[in-house]
């Protein structure tokens, strides 16, 4: 050994083992990326992660490949698995800390890829990883409206529950821009036709004026109403002849037939709003393939209100009752229940939001005689005591006035003019008040309680909780309801979630 310590001998050769060793290993790993159609590059990276390949993966990664390594457009391999909807190698790059909420091309999340080119499944399962569903991309885009851009309708149902207050603006933007599936989606999962735009304009106005026939149709099939005007006293028809299309202009201007004047009772919409509610909920399973839905506790028959919520309530059964006066139990149980209100402390649910426009509006009023604008018949002057014209009007015109009163929109007290009509058909009178959209009834919306029944809600009704607080439904509008706990002086706002949502 010439006098030398064996573990300095060994030193010395180290280096050249590990040399050596390393060299053969890196060989040896390329050779088994080769056979697997894989060579050391970062291409090869984004490859495998969109092939859920997570083998190779693996070796990439241990031979050098970064798992945060972009390709040329920023983006990285997780925003690949997203895009192509591989959990198994999402999960292999959120456990090397990539992060998942990480920006690539365009300021875009892989929430953001996935929604626009991934798999619901893949969507619902970046959201259980935290991913934010509020980002917003390079152009300013959150996830739910990239979905309505790219026409996914299938990722709402993903979404609909994390941006509940802007399903409406989502709406007005899919049938702006034709997406009739986004639409359907929408509106299942609480997006109200009843949306407007700043200058009045609804999504049926909307659809029509830029020719988009299919969503026309969608929106004329889930309850929107052709005879309702913008600020301009414009209809639907108007707007799309003003855009040059006029074949859909002619199939809108229908004449307004005599139902489209009548005054409603809100009780009388309630099996109408149920028999929808029910359709759309047979159409599309509320629950899990693995769970019998007939098993949850809030689908459990109820004694007098036929049966569960969720499919098991027959279309012909008889109308809700009224909410007024009704004592709602706490539910039996909280697995697989339903949403309750966003506090929690009143278990309703707002399924479906129910106002039919009246195809007429009140401009002014002088003295006995009121000047009407009807929907496809100009501005009429009409006399207390004479029927509104228009082919089929069943409305006469029994007291014409001007006051002060309230105008929420407006910011206080406001001079209005007031017309009351009377239904000739059914004697029902209503006032109709300028400023103010005229309808042929209170605003109603069906809800339904934590043990499946359906009651009909409109404002100034008053009910009990279990407990004995005493609660009045303060407003009904499209996208929720208000209620105050009398009781406890606290407001409670329950959120229109739509038959699915």
């Amino acid at each position: 050994m010439n006098g030398k310590p064996l573990a300095l001998l060994l030193a010395g050769t180290a280096p050249f083992l590990c040399l050596t060793g390393c060299k053969s290993r890196e060989e040896s790993a390329q050779k088994e990326l080769k056979d697997r159609g894989y060579d050391l590059t970062p291409e090869a990276f984004f490859r495998a992660a969109e092939s859920d390949d997570v083998a190779a993966l693996e070796k990439l990664t241990a031979n050098g490949i970064a798992a945060d390594t972009r390709n040329a457009a920023g983006d990285t391999a997780l925003h690949a698995a997203a895009g192509a909807g591989m959990k198994k190698a999402a999960d292999f790059l959120l456990d090397r800390k990539v992060p998942v909420d990480v920006t690539g091309a365009d300021g875009r999340t892989p929430l953001m890829v996935a929604v626009m080119r991934g798999t619901p499944e893949m969507v619902r399962y970046l959201l259980s990883q935290k991913a934010d569903p509020h980002k917003k991309d390079g152009q300013g885009f959150k996830p739910l409206m990239l979905a309505v851009r790219e026409g996914r309708g299938d990722m709402v149902g993903e979404l609909a529950a994390y941006d509940r207050d802007k399903l409406d603006d989502a709406l007005l933007v899919a049938a702006l821009e034709g997406k009739s599936s986004v639409i359907d989606a929408l509106t299942n999962y609480g997006a109200s036709v009843y949306a407007r735009m700043d200058d009045g304009r609804t999504p049926l106005m909307l659809a029509a004026q830029n020719g988009q026939i299919e969503a026309v149709d969608m929106l004329l099939d889930i309850g929107a109403n052709r005879f309702s005007m913008d600020d301009q006293g414009r209809i639907a028809a108007d707007m799309a002849r003003e855009s040059g299309h006029e074949e859909l202009a002619l199939r809108l201007a229908e004449t307004p037939q005599e139902d489209e004047f009548a005054l409603e009772e809100p009780a009388d919409l309630g099996a109408e709003m149920l028999a929808k509610v029910v359709e759309k909920e047979q159409a599309v399973p509320v629950a899990p393939p693995s769970v019998n839905p007939a098993d949850l506790p809030w689908n459990k028959p109820v004694a007098g209100q036929g049966g569960g919520a969720f499919g098991a309530l027959p279309v012909g059964g008889a109308a809700p009752g009224m909410l007024e006066g009704v004592v709602l139990e706490p539910m039996a149980s909280s697995e697989g229940a339903p949403p309750s209100s966003a506090d929690g402390k009143v278990p309703l649910v707002m399924r479906a939001y129910r106002q039919k426009d009246l195809p007429l509006r009140v401009e002014t009023v002088q003295g006995q005689v009121a000047t009407l604008r009807i929907s496809g018949g100009g501005v009429k002057e009409v006399t207390q005591g004479e029927m509104i014209p228009g082919s089929g009007s069943r409305l006469k015109i029994v007291r014409v006035e001007r006051r002060m009163q309230d105008l929420k929109d407006a910011g206080g007290m406001t001079e209005v003019s007031v017309v009351e009509v009377e239904d000739s058909a059914n004697g029902r009178k209503r006032e109709l008040i300028s400023g103010i959209e005229p309808t042929a009834h209170d605003p109603v919306a069906l809800v339904e309680d934590g043990q499946g029944r359906h009651f009909v809600a409109k404002a100034g009704q008053k009910f009990r909780g279990a407990d004995g607080s005493e609660y009045i439904v303060t407003d009904v509008r499209p996208n929720q309801m208000v209620i105050e706990n009398r009781t406890k002086g606290e407001v409670i706002t329950v959120p229109l979630r739509g038959p699915r949502g």
